[in-house]
Parts: C-alpha cells; structure tokens; sequence
C-alpha cells in the first residue's frame, strides 16, 4: 500500500514539474521572447513611416523655385516573399534578375523579419501600374515618400541637394535612419533642420494577400508626419536666370547682394548642372558624371574658388593709405609706363606722367598704387617691414577678405591674405622688403579673393565702411527669423569720409575711365574693372555698385580667362545691375554680344593653381596657399 502511495506521489511529482515547465515556456514565448509575437505582428501589422514633405523654397518675390514630387519606395520583408514571379517583378519595376538576387540578399542580411527598401524612388507612373499587382507578391509593399523638384532648372549651387544618409550621421544624429534623406550641399544643408519636417508612424492592419485593411485600433497609436517650414530666400529668381544665360559657355561666378542688408540677390557658378539630376532613381549615376566632368560643375565657385583680385583690389589699397595718413586726394606720382625699384619693375598698361589718386582709380594705373603700397609699409615710424606689412594686413581682414565671412551658406573658403610668417618662410627673416611683395598692391602675388568677397568690398564702399554677413534666407514660413548676426553692423577700421574720394574715382571709370565702355544711361554706377593674371589667358573682373545715392545692388565678378575686365566682367556686372533696376535693357547689342560670347579656356582650379606674377626680377612664381 506504502509502496502505490509513493508511486502515486511520483507520477503526480512528474506531471506537475511537466505543467511547470510547459507554463514557463509559454511565460518565455509571451512575455520574455519576442520573436514569436514579431512574426504574429508581421502577419497582421505593418509599421509605415510617413515622410513629411520638406518645405518649399521661394525667392524674394514670392515664385515657387523648388516643390515636392511623390514617388514611392519599394519595401520587403524577405521571409513573407515566397513564391514570387520575380521575372513579372522585375518587369514591373525595371530592374534585372541579376539586381533582384542582389537586393534580396542585402534586405535578408539586413533581417529576415523586418522591412527594408527594395528599390528606392518608384515614380508615379510605375507606382501605379504595380499597385495593381502588388497583392500577386507577399511580402512586399510600397512606401510613399516625397522628392525635391525644380521647375526652372537655375541655382544648383545654392539650393544644393540631398542624399541618403550615411552610417556615420545615423549614429552621431539619433533622428536619422538608414534610407532617411539628409540635405547635402547649399541651402539643403544651411536649413535642413527647418526643411526636413518629422516622420510619422502609422500601423496598418494587413490580410494574408499583403492588403491594407486599414489603421490598427483606429490609429490609436500612430503619430502623423508634420511637413518641413517653407523657405522664402533672398534671391530675385529673375536676375538670377539672366546671370546665367549671360554666363553660358563661360567659365567663372558673379555674386550680386543688397548693400543695405546683406541679402545676397544672384549667386552664379558656372558651369553649373539642371539640379533635376541629382534626384530620383537616375541620382547615383549622374553623381557620377557630373563628378568626373572635366570643366567641375559640381564646384561652386561663387564661395569655393579664390582668385586673385586684380586692379579690383587697389581700392582697398587706396582707403588703407587715406586712413594710415600717406595718402590724399591731392598726393600725385610720376608714372612713366612702369614701377622701378632698383632692378624691379612693375609695367604699367599706359604712361599716365603726373597722376592723382581719383584718375588714378578710373584709369586702374599700376605704378600709382604701387607706390601707395610702398608709402604705407615703409613708414618710418614702423621699426620693420614686417610690423608696416602687419598693419596693411590687418586694415585688409577688416574688409573680410582672408577669413570667412559666415555666410548661411555652406563650403565657404576664407581666401588668403598672406603672413609675415609665410613670407618669412619663403624668403627667410629680415630678407625681404615692400618691394619683394609689392605685387599685392595691384591684387596679383599670393593674394586669393572668392566672389563672395568681392560682391562684399562693394557693399562695404557702397554703405562707407560697414557691412551685413552676406545671406541667403529671408523669411521662414510666415516669420522673418534672420540670425541676429546677419542684422548687426560689421565695421572695417577705415573712417567713412576716406571712401568719398575713392567712390568719386570709381564713378570716373564708367563715366571716361576702363569701363565706360558699359555705362548705363540714367543710372550712376561706380565700379573697377581688373585684369588678374595666371598661367593661361588673363581673368576678367569687375566689382561696383549702383546707384550711388542709395545703393540697391553690388556686384563681384569673375570670368575666367576672360582677358581685361572691360571685355566680359563690367558688360555682364552693369547688364545686370540694368536689368534689376529697370527691369529692361537699353543696350541689346551688347546684351546679345554677352549671350553669344563663348569662351573657352583650360579648365581652371584656383585653389591648386600658380599664380604669376606682373613684376619683373623679383622673385621666382610663388605659390597660392591653399585656403583652410
């Protein structure tokens, strides 16, 4: 009897540590694990992002420049794709066999339960064609997302684009996911936080045949898509179109800003590319050419390139000796055809005899301005050449040339104005005096210039001293939120009544000096052609503002290979200035020289390239210092 009790005891013992042991499995399948209730979810329900529409970009007068197209991204969960027609697949969404293994493999490596994109960036046209066939393949669905659109294709380089995140940005930037779209360049990049919006999530109820049968518990637990601000920039899109037609087959950039407020009113590099390319399906592969092409589209040379700024650069020379005291309206050099210092010399392009400085702007004469130069490093209250040569540095960075201005525009370079110890380096200490870089006078040596600075010397002559941090935004949605730094005035140490006489030469060069050639009928211009030279044809610049009561325009141009800065500079710069101030053009003779005109130079990299210089036995080609 003892002995069938304690059997009993036993088996009972058995079938409850069973029990036990079968409750705890299913403890752990519910509670702990979740990979079974992962697979029962992605039988049911399907976790859709929906991507926020960026925000739409505008230009100062209220035309749409940039809008939203829908396309659709193909997703895959691989262990719901089972028995498909890949061969009708493949043919619906334009791809090979070859490309289907491919994209499989990737999507099952990435995870065998959860969704991925497939294939990116349907169009509209193959999205609804396969709608109506999705239910024949399981385990596949599509994604609405939204991509950017130009409807005039103009400004590449200022709207920039966007790209699919990289691993490193999703792991620095926890809003980020893989297939996400980031802003790559231009004012993509400056304002992708106010242009990206924030993703939603809904969760859809889903049948056996891959079919929407609508939100899981009413939406219960879904948040929605909030679109990106709308962006009004400051660019007139219609000045902006005429720059680049005035560009076409020209090589070069030209930045046009309102010297009253900094706004930055065209901004060309040319070549340029349709902005069209680098969205949709086609992206990666036209990245690709546009990258490889010899004459460097992708490079923006308006804020990247630094040239040397010619006779441009003698104005800044100029206000430099008014305000250290050696230089006057009245003050007068002999020029005889050249500069002579010992055996250097520095040819001038004309014998001007006894000049002063408001003739010596309008006819940009060399061995004025070089003695000017002289007259400022070799005071005689500077104990070296070093510390006068620091002094007319510094007068130069307060016009914001060799450093960077902090433009809301990304991959802008801060040009070069050399150091004492750069030239120290090259021609050792104490060994080299105002006449071994006496070439920087005339905007030639190591000096490096980008566009963005030169449209921005002409706001600071055109307000007398003081300029706003070029921009490019206006408003965001309906608020105008400028950065408070773009409102502040940035002042150089010139004092405002030196720039009277320098504005008074600039006026003499449309009127009778290097550029009258492209004075506008009714409107004052002030302005100062420059011939830079390097190792191929010479540069053609112009800077210069209008009108000179009151200023509405400034413009920095650059046209390479271009040959004298009356020949293609100060044409396009005053057919621009005419064209935003008149909205008409009285010169279209010249206008259709501008439009016709083709140069073809070397493809030209400032940055890398040696600059020559204009004087004669001094010193052997010296390099440009890259700008960091």
């Amino acid at each position: 009897m003892n002995v069938s009790l304690g059997r009993t005891t036993v088996i009972y013992f058995i079938f409850i540590v069973v029990a036990i042991i079968y409750l705890m499995r299913l403890f752990y399948i519910q509670v702990i694990d979740k990979s079974y209730e992962l697979s029962a979810n992605n039988n049911v329900l399907r976790l859709v992002i929906d991507y926020p529409s960026r925000g739409l970009i505008y230009d100062r007068n209220g035309k749409l420049l940039v809008f939203n197209e829908p396309v659709y991204d193909l997703m895959i969960i691989p262990k719901q794709a089972k028995d498909n027609d890949t061969v009708e697949l493949c043919k619906l969404i334009g791809i090979s066999k070859e490309d289907y293994i491919e994209k499989f493999k990737k999507a099952k490596s990435y995870s065998p339960v959860k969704a991925s994109i497939f294939e990116k960036q349907l169009s509209i046209v193959t999205y609804a064609t396969f709608q109506e066939k999705l239910y024949k393949f399981p385990g596949f669905y599509v994604q609405p997302r939204t991509l950017r659109k130009y409807p005039d294709p103009m400004a590449a380089h200022l709207f920039g684009y966007i790209g699919e995140v990289d691993s490193a940005t999703t792991h620095k930037n926890p809003y980020y996911r893989d297939g996400d779209y980031i802003g790559k360049s231009g004012i993509e990049q400056s304002y992708e936080q106010v242009l990206r919006g924030q993703r939603g999530v809904r969760r859809v109820m889903v049948d056996v045949f891959n079919r929407e049968k609508g939100s899981f518990q009413g939406g219960r637990y879904d948040t929605a898509a909030v679109a990106g601000e709308s962006l009004m920039i400051t660019i007139d899109a219609e000045l902006q179109r005429y720059a680049e037609k005035l560009f076409q087959n020209k090589v070069g950039a030209v930045v046009a800003i309102e010297p009253s407020t900094g706004e930055i009113l065209a901004c060309v590099s040319n070549p340029s590319y349709d902005p069209n390319l680098l969205v949709g399906r086609q992206r990666t592969k036209n990245y690709a050419h546009l990258l490889f092409d010899p004459s460097k589209p992708l490079f923006n040379r308006a804020l990247m390139a630094y040239y040397p700024p010619g006779s441009t650069f003698k104005l800044i020379n100029d206000l430099i000796g008014e305000q250290e005291g050696v230089l006057f309206p009245s003050t007068s050099y002999y020029c005889d055809g050249g500069y002579h210092m010992g055996s250097l010399t520095v040819k001038c392009d004309a014998r001007h005899g006894s000049i002063a400085l408001e003739s010596a702007i309008a006819h940009s004469c060399n061995t004025y301005h070089c003695y000017v130069f002289r007259s400022i490093v070799d005071q005689k209250r500077f104990k070296s050449t070093e510390e006068g040569y620091n002094v007319w540095r510094n007068h130069v960075l307060t016009f914001g040339i060799g450093k960077r201005l902090y433009s809301d525009l990304p991959q802008e370079l801060k040009g070069n104005v050399p150091t004492v110890e750069y030239y120290d380096k090259y021609f050792g200490k104490g060994r080299w005096r105002s006449s071994t870089v006496v070439s920087l006078s005339i905007g030639q040596g190591e000096l490096g210039i980008t566009p963005l600075q030169m449209a921005n010397t002409m706001c600071i002559i055109a307000n007398r001293g003081y300029f706003y941090i070029p921009h490019i935004m206006k408003k965001v949605g309906d608020k105008s939120q400028k950065d408070k730094k773009f409102t502040e005035k940035n002042h150089t140490d010139i004092r405002p009544e030196y720039y009277d006489i320098v504005q008074d030469g600039m006026q003499k060069v449309l009127e009778s000096g290097t550029a009258a050639a492209s004075q506008i009928k009714g409107i004052t211009v002030l302005g100062k052609t420059g011939t830079a030279q390097n190792p191929g044809k010479d540069h053609s610049l112009f800077v210069g503002f209008a009108p000179r009561e009151n200023p509405k325009i400034a413009i920095g141009i650059m046209v390479e290979n271009g040959g004298w800065g009356s020949d293609w500079a100060a044409p396009i710069a005053t057919l621009m200035m005419e064209k935003y101030l008149n909205d008409t053009i009285a010169r279209p003779a010249l206008e259709k020289r501008m439009f016709e005109g083709v140069i073809n130079p070397k493809v030209y990299q400032p940055k890398r390239e040696v600059l020559r210089d204009t004087v004669q036995k001094i010193v052997p080609i010296r390099p440009v210092l890259k700008a960091l």
